[in-house]
């Protein structure tokens, strides 16, 4: 990788100050439309250029990348309550710039490891976001405009309109910039007991450090991860039991049986065996999409029947049975 040129530094910069550029012109031409204040994009960028160094080591160091959607939600929703639209253009740009960031990173750590030129690397991503950002808006616009009631709550869950995604975003702002947190996590909510846990999260890793310190010799206490189990746990409860399980034995046997046993092929293939099942699935979901989904079909088999446990739906409210 020394023979190719390095990507110079004001290539960045440039980008950067014309992206924020442009984004300080939106809030302040439309800013009853975005309804952020200029202030709030530098505050968003500011959390952005924070976090993006400690979760790219995180990332980098477990394959698990905390997410700042939540935090950023709830910062906004303190401070500018009522506004919706505020709350969702604080999060895209103060959480989602962070994650394409850490995204960004990991596809040039694939491509030094693939010997891609960087600055091969830096015009493929520049140009392909660009190109797909143009097609994503381009598309989005034409499906709004030629299927009737798409994303409305008219349509079954199982169909390709309902736009879970998109949902999510909506449910979102309403519940964090409408609402607000004040109504949920505040003194007017139900719920303010949960702040404890911002205070066991940012304490948790001392403890574990802490107890490695009084106990030296204990070889495990140095493997307790706790991004790693935290982030887990929050993907575990929307998974079904296959997922869980699929990815508890292809986990174990490359990351434990196989960096024991056979660790230059760890240390050689293992990352890209990572890229290659990722790009399998994209794969496999464009496939199923083209051939099963747009004529509104289903593959029925064991691995989509759900729980397979009649007490995996047991009610669980006061004076609610669960079946004999």
């Amino acid at each position: 990788m020394r023979r190719y040129k390095d990507i110079p530094s004001w290539w960045f910069y440039i980008l950067l100050g014309g992206t924020l550029a442009v984004s300080l012109v939106l809030c302040t031409v439309l800013e009853d439309q975005v309804q952020m204040p200029w202030w709030g994009l530098l505050f968003a960028c500011a959390i952005a250029f924070l976090f993006t160094l400690p979760i790219s080591i995180i990332t980098a160091t477990i394959n698990q990348t905390p997410g700042l959607n939540i935090i950023t939600e709830y910062v906004m929703g303190i401070i500018l309550p009522g506004k919706p639209i505020a709350d969702v253009c604080f999060k895209t740009y103060g959480y989602m710039s962070m994650a394409q960031a850490v995204s960004f990173l990991s596809d040039f750590k694939l491509g030094h490891y693939m010997k891609i030129p960087p600055r091969s690397m830096f015009l493929v991503q520049f140009i392909g976001t660009i190109i797909a950002g143009t097609i994503n808006l381009a598309v989005a616009c034409w499906y709004l405009n030629s299927i009737e009631n798409i994303c409305h709550d008219t349509l079954r869950g199982d169909s390709p309109w309902a736009c879970p995604t998109d949902r999510l975003f909506f449910e979102a702002s309403v519940i964090w910039g409408l609402v607000g947190p004040k109504r949920i996590f505040g003194n007017l909510g139900n719920y303010k007991a949960m702040n404890w846990f911002f205070l066991g999260g940012a304490i948790g890793p001392i403890i574990v450090w802490l107890f490695h310190r009084a106990f030296p010799k204990q070889s495990w206490i140095p493997l307790i991860n706790l991004p790693v189990l935290l982030g887990v746990a929050d993907a575990m409860p929307p998974a079904t039991p296959l997922n869980c399980n699929a990815w508890i034995i292809v986990g174990t046997i490359f990351n434990f049986f196989v960096f024991r046993y056979r660790k230059k092929w760890w240390q050689r293939y293992n990352y890209i065996l990572s890229a290659a099942m990722d790009a399998g699935v994209a794969f496999m979901a464009l496939l199923l999409y083209f051939s099963v989904g747009m004529e509104n079909r289903s593959i029925t088999w064991w691995g989509t029947g759900g729980e397979h446990c009649d007490l995996a739906t047991c009610p669980t409210a006061k004076g609610i049975g669960c079946p004999a």
